[in-house]
Formats: C-alpha cells, sequence, structure tokens
C-alpha cells in the first residue's frame, strides 16, 4: 500500500548554550543577509545541504538534520533524522520541537532497540505533552502562548527504509531516476492534499480550558467544544529506499507556495548535491519577486518583518542519498553530526553516544 512515496502537504533535553558552536565557516553555514546556508555536508547516508530564509520579525522555521547513532546506545539503530518545524502564532513551539523532538525519538528507539512507525509516533506524542506542560506552567504570565503552534515534519532514513512522518503543510518529495529518460521525477504516496488540521501546540484549539481569558479575545472560539479541533497524531509513510531513488527535498510551505514539485526535483539534478538547497531557495525567492513584478536584488534589500508581506520564513533540507550507504545495516556505526537551520552546529565529540507529476501530503 505504501511502495510510493512522497509528498508531504500543507503542512528531554537541550544541550547547554555554550556547548553550541557558532560560527561562518563551511562546517556550520554562511549568512547572507536574511538568508543562511550551509551547501555541503555529510550524512549517514550521502551527502545534504540546507538553507533558511527569514521574513518574520522572529524566525517562527526550525530545523535539524541530525545523523549517526538514532539511539542513547552505541549498539543503533543508525542512520539520519531530518526535522522542518514551520511554527505560527510565534516561535516558541518550533523552537520546542527542535530541542526535545529528536531526543524523544532517541529515547523510544532506546527502548525498542530498533527503528519504527511506533518509535515515531511516541516521539511526536511525547514532544506534544512536553509543549502542553510547557504552556500549562506559563499560561498565567503568557497567555498568549497558547495561541502558538507548529506544523512538524520529520523523515527518517535507516536500515535502507525511508519513513516520513508530518503534521502540517510542510512537504517532503522524493527525487526518483525514471531509467527510461534518465530524468527525475517526484515519487508519491496515496495520500491527498488538506487543510492544516494538525499540529504541535495551538493548545487553545485542543484544550477548551485554554480557550478563555486571559488569552486575547483574538484568539478565543466564541462558541466552545468538547472534542479538540486539532490533532497532533502524525500521519506516517514508509517506503523501502531502491537504488534509483536519488534525493528528498524537505521544505516548509513557503518554498511550495513558489514551485511546483517538478520544478524542485528538476533544479536538483540539474545541480546536484553542493548547493542545492539554496538554489532552490533563490528560485523560490525570485518567482516571489516576480509576482510582486519587483526585481530580486530588490527583494534582498527587504528587511525582516516588512519581508513578511512578499513571503514566509521558509526552509530547506535537500538530502542526497547514495545507494551503497543507504543499504548498509542500521547497526553499522558512524560518526555524529547535528546541525541546526540557522548555523547551530554540534561538533561530534559534544554528542551523546517522468509521469505528471501529483502532490501527497498530511493536514
Amino acid at each position: 500500500m505504501l511502495s510510493g512515496l512522497m509528498n508531504f502537504l500543507r503542512a528531554c533535553f537541550r544541550p547547554r548554550s555554550d556547548r553550541y558552536v557558532h560560527s561562518n565557516s563551511d562546517s556550520s553555514g554562511r549568512q547572507d543577509g536574511l538568508l543562511w546556508y550551509k551547501d555541503h555536508g555529510q550524512h549517514f547516508n550521502g551527502d545534504f545541504s540546507m538553507a533558511v530564509v527569514q521574513a518574520n520579525n522572529l524566525l517562527e522555521d526550525q530545523s535539524q538534520i541530525e545523523s549517526g547513532n538514532l539511539s542513547l546506545h552505541e549498539s543503533g539503530p543508525y542512520g539520519t533524522f531530518v526535522g522542518v518545524y514551520d511554527g505560527h502564532g510565534g516561535p516558541e513551539t518550533s523552537r520546542y520541537i527542535n530541542d526535545h523532538l529528536f531526543q524523544h525519538l532517541k529515547r523510544f528507539s532506546t527502548e525498542q532497540q530498533t527503528m519504527s512507525v511506533d518509535v515515531i509516533r511516541k516521539a511526536y506524542q511525547a514532544t506534544e505533552e512536553g509543549f502542553l506542560s510547557l504552556v500549562t506552567k506559563q499560561w498565567p504570565m503568557k497567555p498568549q502562548i497558547a495561541a502558538v503552534g507548529s506544523c512538524c515534519l520529520v523523515g527518517v532514513v535507516s536500515g535502507g527504509i525511508l519513513y516520513i512522518a508530518n503534521l502540517g503543510d510542510s512537504r517532503a518529495v522524493l527525487g526518483r531516476a525514471v531509467k527510461a529518460t534518465g530524468k527525475c521525477c517526484p515519487f508519491s504516496s496515496h495520500l491527498s492534499t488538506m487543510l492544516i488540521s494538525r499540529s504541535i501546540g495551538d493548545v487553545y484549539l485542543k484544550k477548551a480550558e485554554f480557550n478563555r481569558e486571559p488569552l486575547y479575545a483574538k484568539f478565543r472560539l466564541r462558541e466552545p467544544f468538547k472534542k479538540p479541533i486539532l490533532s497532533s497524531e502524525p500521519s506516517i509513510s514508509v517506503h523501502q529506499l531502491q537504488p534509483h531513488d536519488q534525493f528528498i527535498i524537505f521544505a516548509s510551505d513557503g518554498l511550495w507556495e513558489h514551485l511546483s514539485n517538478q520544478e524542485a526535483v528538476d533544479i536538483v539534478q540539474n545541480h546536484p548535491h553542493s548547493g542545492s538547497a539554496r538554489r532552490l531557495m533563490k528560485a523560490a525567492l525570485q518567482e516571489a519577486a516576480k509576482k510582486r513584478e519587483m526585481r530580486y536584488s530588490d527583494l534582498k534589500k527587504i528587511d525582516r518583518g516588512v519581508r513578511r508581506h512578499f513571503h514566509d520564513d521558509i526552509t530547506v533540507i535537500v538530502v542526497f542519498l547514495d545507494s551503497n550507504l543507504v543499504s548498509r545495516a542500521s547497526s553499522v556505526k558512524g560518526s555524529n553530526i547535528s546541525v541546526r537551520g540557522g548555523g547551530i552546529s554540534l561538533p561530534p565529540n559534544t554528542l551523546a553516544p517522468c509521469t505528471t507529476p501529483t502532490e501527497a501530503g498530511s493536514a
């Protein structure tokens, strides 16, 4: 049933801050105005690139790539974890997910000694419960936090299997080579496009006790509700990777507002590996400028906050798949890599041991 993949549409513990490494070197990315990018890095299953552009006063997109040991024990499993978290109403929820979701996943994979749909689902649930606890504590002083939420797109590659989990309107697109033509095409699952009806956070739409004062009136629903309006249960697909599966594009909806699946796949195929995420970002921003009848160079001069009138925060992570590495057993050890979108990296020694494209997604 899940032989295909994949577009997902419309969509604990934080290490001490002094353990982070901030740098403008290639090791942790470069900054160009509101654009941060890392053109090349290596993960457990191949290469990757990342790019993030800020539009809001506070960056509401958060993202990460974690590679190596996906559990708390040296026995593994090993692989690559990718997360794109598109916040709304503020950055609190996406930041919380960035700090906790992967740690929960490592904890549950340790308990089960494997990677699985159940491990991912439990990690989402623990993250949701943790953020609810945070909202409950902060509610009297900061009631608006009950109206902050985030979409949550996760990809895990381990033991030759690709897991994709999604809440909301972010999207993952798998680029697959077609033998007859040599062209790369998006490869999709059965899921259909829907409006956002799932998220982490947005507690005031899940727990009626938060849909009242002191939450600001502009957020509150007039009619009381007995059942949650939004869900935090992710849609999860499982795909056995094949040698002709070339790469996966993970991106928040800010990219997909301006590029189709096929356009994005073509850009990556025509300029593979180094800088792919930045090329996708530039193409999306050029299209955003074109829609407003302005030059790309002028769009780049617009400061954050005002920039939000032209495009959203955008996050792009392109993960290339080396079939020789993907086919390795999930227990094979590899060096640990941890990169946060925006240029915060953890060095290894601080880490704990074509047809017409169709779209698919989860809401």
